[in-house]
């Protein structure tokens, strides 16, 4: 059973980005005095220490400077660490942020710092890019690396987590006891660094509630198919693929109504019954040119293409125009096309006037 997962604080989702609600304060973009709009997203020009420095002080103050300069709030709390050090205070001086722990880092210990999207400038613009940058107290950086891509179905891959576990541990991010972790960049792609030697699993997470817990009712929690295993003789393992489905995605469902007899008036439409729920029937209106592209959610359900003679919202079989009834699946993310409704006059029903 996986045990109740709780996101690193302070990190969010790319876009479809992922960002929480921050309360009062943000600046609106909007022109300020004297010029045009500032809509450039600003980027972190450094970070000290950077990412595979070694020998980092216990005592270390952590600190980045970003291009412009940055709504206060949102760009501290943007930044934490793994595993979890609690930041007594962070301090700002121009454009750069400095953070002041709370406690000293451990001796001989990886430690991965995150710097989220929620990060704004003054002018509301979420910074460029996310980053993580990984670094050690101990003497050396473990020369471990997992690089990979995530594939997703129903989300947007950038700024998903990949958590990376030793195989025989289940993820649980209140600890953040993962071995290290990385944020998913603008294509899916990925690079988990400072592993020592050893056999991995990587987990995906996406916080598609943007609430920085994993519930299984509306996030995505899927490990990688395989395990991969880190030597000092091939510390880079590349090529993982992670194709992440979001369950609960809408899939589109494309496809034409072909009216066999010109001339009739009235609505096309379909009526469209899930079957988790047979009682309930919905219509949907189709152009008169018989094209349609609509959204369901995954699942069965029957379709019935039909004419709507008098607008009534209602079929009825003796005289208006319908279809055969077909059933179709929509799986999460998917999009099934090219589906042909063809309508049939009822045997008996009055041809159009002309």
């Amino acid at each position: 059973m996986i045990r109740h997962i709780r996101a690193l604080e302070g990190v969010l989702l790319v876009g479809a980005c992922l960002c929480w609600g921050l309360a009062g304060g943000c600046a609106k973009k909007g022109p300020p005095s004297g010029g045009p709009p500032d809509l450039d997203p600003p980027t972190i020009l450094s970070v000290t220490p950077d990412s595979g420095t070694a020998g980092v002080a216990t005592s270390a103050r952590l600190s980045l400077t970003f291009s412009e300069g940055m709504e206060p709030r949102t760009a501290a709390d943007a930044v934490e660490l793994a595993p979890k050090v609690d930041i007594r205070q962070r301090r700002w001086s121009g454009r750069t942020l400095t953070l002041v722990l709370a406690d000293s880092l451990q001796h001989d210990q990886v430690y991965t710092m995150f710097i989220g999207l929620g990060a704004r400038d003054r002018h509301g613009n979420s910074l460029k890019r996310s980053r993580t940058v990984a670094f050690t107290t101990a003497d050396r950086f473990p020369p471990g690396v997992i690089e990979g891509k995530v594939q997703a179905v129903g989300f947007a891959a950038p700024g998903t987590y990949l958590w990376c576990y030793p195989d025989s541990i289940t993820p649980d991010s209140t600890a953040r006891d993962f071995a290290s972790v990385a944020l998913a960049d603008d294509d899916g792609s990925f690079r988990i660094s400072g592993l020592y030697p050893g056999r991995y699993r990587v987990w995906a997470f996406a916080d598609l509630n943007r609430n920085r817990s994993f519930e299984p009712s509306s996030d995505v929690l899927a490990p990688a198919e395989t395990t991969l295993t880190i030597t000092l003789e091939v510390p880079v393992a590349a090529g993982l693929l992670l194709k992440v489905v979001n369950p609960k995605a809408p899939g589109r469902f494309q496809g034409a109504i072909q009216d066999s007899v010109t001339g009739d008036p009235g609505q096309l439409r379909l009526i469209v019954t899930s079957e988790r729920d047979t009682t309930r029937k919905l219509l949907y209106d189709v152009s008169e040119r018989g094209g349609f592209d609509f959204k369901f959610d995954p699942g069965g359900y029957l379709v019935r293409a039909f004419r709507d003679l008098d607008r009534n919202k209602a079929w009825k079989r003796d005289t208006e125009p319908a279809s055969s009834e077909i059933r179709i699946t929509i799986t999460p993310g998917g999009v099934l096309e090219n589906v042909v409704f063809r309508l049939d006059r009822p045997a008996g029903a009055p041809a159009p006037e002309e």
